[in-house]
């Protein structure tokens, strides 16, 4: 090999392996009267508007675990907000108060799908955005959040729900979904049982919607966050493999709804 090639070579493979530096910052934001307070994070040396993603916390509030996923998101080159629905950063006590919390939006759809509207638009508002490119990641509660997003006709390329809440009280509303869809599912997830499995399918293809289920087989509920543990006898268990296969799901299909002309045929 050439001395000229090996050398340049020798330079790029770092550099293509290295995270983009990031920045962060807390942004403040209203839904109605209600105050809210967002995690910003994104490329420090972004020369252009980037396509940003909208991140939605697990049911204990916005979080670190949230939030890391924001910066990771940025480290991948992309503007990433993670929301607050809960409001004032309120993060649960407890899983007692955590039930209490996301149960009280899962009963009033309406009110979720503001919070979640708000946080969009004030991620599409970020100078660093490309309000064009926008799409919506969550985690349990934060899935079944983006998913209203997405029924909710919201401008939005796409939407992931990390074993979210696939359920519906009003499914003929998939009618309005204009964003493609990705669920990725554990398959013992007793939160999210066959029956309810089945009826988002039916959901997605009565719409006509651009769906796609990706199932991991021994992963049940929470299987993207370690705090979870790894005894799946408890309904929620970190597993490492359904983690790692999630997240590079994300990604390709975030480069499907961005990077299209790097897409193989």
């Amino acid at each position: 090999m050439p001395k000229l090639l090996l050398l340049l070579l020798t330079l790029l493979v770092p550099a293509l392996g290295q995270a983009a530096a990031i920045e962060t910052k807390v942004v403040e934001y209203r839904q109605g009267d209600t105050r809210l307070v967002g995690y910003l994070a994104y490329p420090k040396d972004a020369k252009t508007p980037l396509p940003g993603v909208l991140v939605v916390h697990e049911w204990l509030g916005l979080n670190d675990y949230a939030k890391h996923r924001a910066e990771q998101l940025a480290e991948l080159g992309y503007v990433a907000f993670a929301a607050d629905i809960y409001g004032d950063g309120k993060i649960a006590a407890d899983t007692k108060e955590a039930g209490m919390l996301a149960g009280s939006y899962k009963k009033d759809r309406a009110l979720l799908r503001a919070r979640v509207a708000a946080g969009l638009a004030t991620l599409k508002a970020q100078p660093q955005v490309d309000p064009s490119k926008t799409a919506a990641i969550g985690y349990c509660f934060g899935g079944t959040a983006v998913l209203e997003l997405a029924r909710s006709g919201a401008e939005v390329a796409g939407v992931v729900s990390f074993h979210g809440g696939l359920d519906s009280p009003t499914p003929q509303d998939a009618k309005n979904i204009r964003a493609k869809v990705l669920a990725l599912h554990g398959a013992d997830d007793p939160y999210a049982p066959a029956d309810q499995v089945a009826a988002f399918e039916q959901e997605m293809r009565g719409a006509g919607v651009d769906w796609q289920l990706l199932i991991y087989g021994g992963a049940v509920h929470g299987f993207s966050n370690p705090a979870n543990g790894n005894n799946n006898s408890k309904g929620v268990a970190y597993n490492a493999k359904a983690d790692r296969r999630s997240w590079l799901a994300m990604q390709q299909f975030f480069n499907e709804l961005f990077h299209p002309a790097q897409q193989s045929p």
